[in-house]
């Protein structure tokens, strides 16, 4: 099975890596949902947090004294910190929001990055591109309605997550590949483990062993998850396989149909429409940029 996987071009095995990181990732939000019909959002975010940091020690624990050291210990706090914030805002809109509506929001990250890559990294963005950014958030929009009466300040939330991430894939190209993946994955569990420490005693609820063993699923899924997309990345370029991460909306989808009965409507079905859109729009544009 290992040999025929590496004989498939490798374009294509990095998207199929990618995609079933999107099925784990997505995987890892509907249980989390699932577990804040019980218990507060801070206290599932630190079992996602606490779960990864205890195996991403395991795995590392051999190691463990080279692993920790970093170069560039502030930025490594302050990327795992943005990551943090974005999982956060995450997990408490997917508390009070239809997984797909939330997902689908969250898929404006991309379109953040170009952005924040043009002002931060004054890389070039030419107008084409930032066209495509402003109809992609255009898209988000749609989702939210602000002024309707559906709207809910709470979709305001994923949007929120979707800057955080863009800040922490930002400050990740600011680390280069000067840095361990393991040792970035060790950070990122530890700081988020330890921030999410200091305010789950106010809002604790001792799980059920049911539970429990969801949250440490959830981790596990998690990191798994994050492994994927690393080994994903690793295998074919980022420009080659950038799109097959609006997989997750499909997934996001699926799962919340399925387990909590959620279905997207017309108006989010046309907003995740313009932001996929405008996202794959965008990747052409800057892989004809690299191309030239």
């Amino acid at each position: 099975m290992t040999a025929r996987f590496a004989a498939i071009p490798a374009e294509a095995r990095g998207a199929a890596l990618l995609v079933l990181a999107t099925a784990l990732f997505a995987s890892m939000d509907a249980i989390g949902k699932g577990l804040m019909q019980r218990h507060d959002p801070f206290q599932v975010v630190w079992a996602r947090y606490a779960a990864q940091a205890v195996i991403v020690a395991i795995i590392v624990s051999p190691r463990l004294g080279r692993v920790i050291r970093t170069a560039r210990p502030g930025l490594q706090v302050i990327r795992s910190a943005l990551l943090f914030m974005a999982t956060l805002c995450g997990f408490f809109a997917f508390s009070v929001m239809p997984l797909a509506d939330a997902t689908a929001i969250f898929q404006t990250a991309p379109l953040a990055i170009t952005a924040l890559a043009a002002l931060i990294l004054r890389e070039p963005v030419g107008p084409r591109r930032w066209a495509g950014v402003m109809i992609g958030f255009l898209g988000a929009l749609i989702i939210v309605r602000p002024g309707a009466d559906v709207f809910q300040p709470a979709a305001l939330l994923p949007m929120l997550g979707a800057l955080f991430f863009a800040g922490y894939s930002i400050a990740t190209r600011f680390l280069g590949r000067d840095e361990s993946y393991w040792t970035t994955f060790l950070y990122t569990a530890a700081l988020g483990a330890l921030i999410a420490s200091a305010f789950v005693p106010l809002v604790w609820v001792t799980p059920t062993w049911a539970d429990a063993a969801l949250m440490l699923a959830m981790g596990a899924i998690g990191s798994a998850g994050q492994f994927l997309l690393i080994v994903a990345f690793n295998t074919a370029p980022a420009s080659a396989i950038a799109p097959f991460t609006y997989a997750g909306l499909i997934f996001a989808t699926l799962w919340g149909y399925l387990f909590f009965g959620d279905a997207p409507d017309g108006w989010t079905a046309t907003g995740a429409a313009v932001i996929v859109g405008s996202g794959v729009y965008v990747w052409r544009r800057e892989r004809m940029r690299k191309r030239a």
